[in-house]
This record gives structure tokens, sequence and C-alpha cells, in this order.
């Protein structure tokens, strides 16, 4: 195999590539996007940081020799994972390798911020000797709020709880019984809001979260907090808080993520001079976790090129390459379950039962566990969820996972049915492989439907009354959102009623909150697979 490296990787990494005989490496740093275009046919495998956007026009260069792109680090927003899914590349990632160093970069923010370390430093090599203007508050004491509380919240955790910070957080998904085992109250986002000295935001970025911290929410925090985001970008509006810090109701924010990266020159963050320390996107920029994950991303190319074998694959799980082509269509139908089953189910989750009925219970069903789970927790986790770290996060997380098999299955051929029970009530979801490999959700929340689990798609739960999908439709015309595809599904004439619409973009927080207050409408949600 053939493998090119474009943005560099530590010492150790590429002596571990050098070593195997059967692997040809080559280092070209700074290539640039023509010649990216040009060369990449050329290679089996890439390994890339964050500079290299691989992209379907790079995927679709390759011509099919393209089999696997190694990610040295946690995210893969620079690769388009869907398409190269699509084509059976193996997209893998060094999930762990960073969560310490981002982890640290949050309390060193936060550190920095309560003493005004950056406004001194620079206050003092400017010949001044400002001691009254940069006085500091005390972090003993005060109590830092998590929205979100994943891997790297945790950590963050666990490091204020070491300064006798107190701790709540607000997340969803986790029990009480979960987060009182760290020393973290579980409360909600409200409470959180206004109890909280230190907010520090640790949730993907989506739909929901996106400017979850804006002009509203900040006027509920107290006056004088702290706002931390080593998260991703996109989840506080930035303008809001620029404002907020201006008008002195936030009194600083330390921000390492932004909307748009690189920073752009007109960001309100960058106009201010005072009570704010940013960085570039420094989280995972130690000497240690580069190391870390240039070992770490060489072992996995290696054992691929190697051996055939997959290791933190964020699109595939730890199997031979010939297991693997047996299995892909129910590893696909297992994830987008999951997927859906994430972005539709409330409260705090306890306990997840997967069965599988027919053909497919005789294969070994514990990657497709997996892949179920993965598509469960990627929605609501502060970093990526790959095949490796699901059943991990889950168990830290006080999920209870149970798997079941029956070799009968009256409809379908085969039929994989996903069942969550949250504190909230319970979901449920099933479905099948069509054909050549096509995945169907066929049954959801008791319902019978047909739907094609792709793109954007608006799932709404209403009553079965006469005039509901015209209004819907209307609605949504009206605003320019052209609908691709619609599948129906009802437990009874005049009962529940369930409409996936599969729509072309995402729909506006303003359009959603319309769509939610139709009339016979019991709940909407944007869902994107």
């Amino acid at each position: 195999m053939k493998i090119l490296i474009t943005d560099g990787l530590s010492s150790e990494g590429l002596d571990i590539l050098n070593s195997a005989s059967e692997l040809e490496v080559v280092e070209k740093k700074g290539i640039s996007k023509e010649e990216l275009l040009e060369e990449i046919k050329n290679y089996n495998g890439i390994i890339v940081r964050s500079a290299t956007k691989v992209t379907k026009e790079v995927i679709d260069a390759s011509e099919g020799s393209l089999k696997v792109i190694g990610r040295a680090g946690i995210g893969v927003d620079n690769v388009d994972v869907e398409h190269a899914t699509k084509n059976g590349i193996v997209v893998m990632n060094t999930p762990e390798a960073n969560a310490i160093t981002t982890a640290e970069h949050t309390i060193t923010l936060l550190c920095s911020l309560a003493r005004n370390i950056p406004q001194a430093h620079r206050s003092l090599k400017e010949g001044r000797w400002d001691r009254s203007k940069y006085k500091g508050v005390e972090l003993f004491g005060k109590t830092i709020g998590f929205v979100g509380l994943g891997n790297i919240g945790k950590l963050v955790a666990e490091r204020a709880i070491g300064l006798k910070m107190n701790a709540v957080a607000f997340d969803p998904f986790l029990t009480p019984e979960a987060t009182s085992k760290l020393g973290v109250e579980l409360v909600t986002l409200d409470e959180l809001i206004e109890k909280a000295d230190i907010i520090s935001v640790h949730t993907p970025l989506n739909a929901e979260t996106k400017d979850l911290i804006n002009k509203k929410s900040i006027a509920k925090m107290k006056d004088g907090v702290l706002i931390l985001n080593c998260a991703r970008g996109g989840i506080i509006n930035e303008s809001d808080l620029a404002e907020a810090i201006t008008s002195g109701k936030v009194a600083g924010a330390g921000i390492d993520v932004y909307t748009t990266e690189p920073v752009e020159q007109d960001n309100p963050l960058l106009a201010l001079d005072e009570n704010i320390v940013i960085t570039p996107h420094l989280g995972a920029s130690t000497e240690e976790a580069q190391k870390k994950v240039g070992l770490a991303i060489a072992e996995q190319i290696v054992d691929f090129g190697v051996n055939g074998v997959v290791q933190n694959a964020v699109n595939m799980p730890s199997l031979s390459l010939e297991q693997l082509k047996s299995m892909k269509p129910y590893l696909d139908l297992a994830e987008k379950i999951g997927s859906l089953q994430g972005q539709l189910c409330k409260g705090a989750v306890k306990k997840i039962n997967i069965e599988y009925d027919g053909d497919v219970s005789n294969l070994n069903t514990d990657p497709l566990t997996v892949a179920a789970l993965k598509g469960f927790l990627t929605p609501i986790m502060d970093l990526p969820v790959s095949f490796v770290n699901a059943p991990v996060i889950a168990k830290e997380r006080g999920i209870k996972v149970i798997e079941s098999k029956s070799e009968t299955s009256k409809e379908y051929t085969s039929l994989i049915n996903m069942s969550v029970t949250t504190a909230e009530g319970k979901t449920g979801v099933s479905g099948t492989v069509y054909g050549k490999g096509e995945p169907r959700l066929v049954w959801v929340n008791g319902m019978s439907v047909d739907v094609v689990p792709q793109g954007h798609l608006l799932v709404s739960e209403n009553y079965d009354k006469p005039g509901f999908i015209g209004s819907m439709t209307s609605l949504l015309g009206d605003k320019g959102v052209n609908i691709g595809l619609m599948h129906l599904g009802r437990e009874k004439i005049g009962g529940r009623a369930i409409v996936f619409t599969n729509v072309d973009s995402p729909l506006s927080e303003e359009l959603m909150s319309k769509l939610s207050v139709l009339p016979d409408i019991i709940s909407v949600t944007q869902v994107k697979f």
C-alpha cells in the first residue's frame, strides 16, 4: 500500500510506518488542494491532521484507489465520512489521545481568566504596575456548571473538583446515579444557568445546541459569570457573548473554538481587550498529545495495510475486511436505527434493548450492537464516538444494554429492533435491509412506516386529523423548503400518527417553532443521517 502524509506526523509515528515493508510512505507537507486532487489517485491511504480537507471531490479524484483515511486526532470534521463510507473507504481517528490535553486546556483558560493572566502579563511588559487593576477571583468554593458531561467534560469536572469547586451538570441523557459517582449534581439547564458561577460547554454542535448560549440564556445567568468553550464553535453566539462582556453581565470568557476557523477579523470577540482569553483552537496542541496521536494512527494504518484489520474506525467496526463485506448492510442499518433513537428520545437513558430477528440473528451480532450504540451516542456526546469507545461510553453513563436473538421473524427475512427506556418513557425503532443492501426503517414508536434513512428528515408526531399534512406542507412551502419524500404511519384512524419528511436542507429555529404550534401536532424534531 502507498500512504500519503500531508500534515506532518511525529517522528515516532513515521518510524512505525517506515518499518513496515508492505507500506510505501510519502510525506508532502503543505500540499495544495489542486496538487492533492491530481496526486490522490496514486495512493491507497492518506494520513491527515486538521489542515487537509478530504472532501467528496478528493475522494472521487482517487478513482477508487483510496482504501483508508487516517485522521491523527479526535475530530473528523475535515473528512467527508459519509461519502467515504459510500465508497467503502475506512476512516480512522485517534479518539482518546487528545481528551486529557483538551481538558487541561479548559482548566488553563479558566485559571487565566480568573486571574487576568494575559492582560496582567501584557501590562507589565508595557512598563506598567497595575496590581489594583487586575484583581482576580478565587475558584475555591465556586460552582462550575457543565453543559454536557461527556468524556472531556468529565475530565474537566474531576480537575475542577480537585480545586475544591462545586460541580453541577446538565446532560439530558445521563441519570443522577451516573453523575453522583463523579461528585457532580445533575440539574436542568435552567437551574445550571441560574446557579453556576462558571459555565463550561461540552456538547456536540447540532441543531439543538447551535447558539445554545445566546442573549436570552445569558440574561438568566448570574451577574459576573465566566463562560468557557473548548468544545465546538457555534454553540455560543459570539456576538451575544461579546455584547454581554462589554456590558459587564458576563465577567469574562475563555474561548478556544469559533464559528468560523481560522477566525475572521470581524469576529466581535477579537475586538475585546479585557475580560477575555482566546486561543487558536489549541485544545489538542501539546507535545504529548501529538506524540500519542502519531503513534496511534501509525499503528492503526500498519495493522490495516499489513493484516487487513480495522481499528478505531469511525465508520466501521474492528473486523477483518472479509467480515466487513458480508456484514456491512446490517452495520449501516443498525447505526441508522441508533442514530434515529439518539435524536428522537428524551430524558436520561436507563436501558437499551436490541433484538435481532430472522437471518440476521445467525451473524456475529456484537459489532451490530456496537454500531447501534455508536449511532445512538454520536448526537449526544462532546467527542467523536467510534466503534471502539461506544460500549465504554454507554457503560460509563450507566446505560444497561440488553441483546437478544430470535431465528424467526414474522414479516421480514431479517429485522433489527431497538428500544430505549428513559426517565420520560420508551421509544422503539425497527429496520430491515431491502434488495441490494438498502436500509429501511419499518416500525417507529408502534407505527408501521417505510422510511429511507438518509439526508435531512423532519419527524413529526401528530393526531390523525384531516388538514394536518396540508398545514405542515403549506408552511414549509411558504418558507421555500423543498420536500423530497414523505412517509406516513399511524396507530389507527384518528389516533397517533407520524410523518417523516425528507427536506433538502436544515430548517431554521424560527420555522421549527412555527411547526411546533400547528394544530394537532404532538412533537417535531429535525434528524440528520
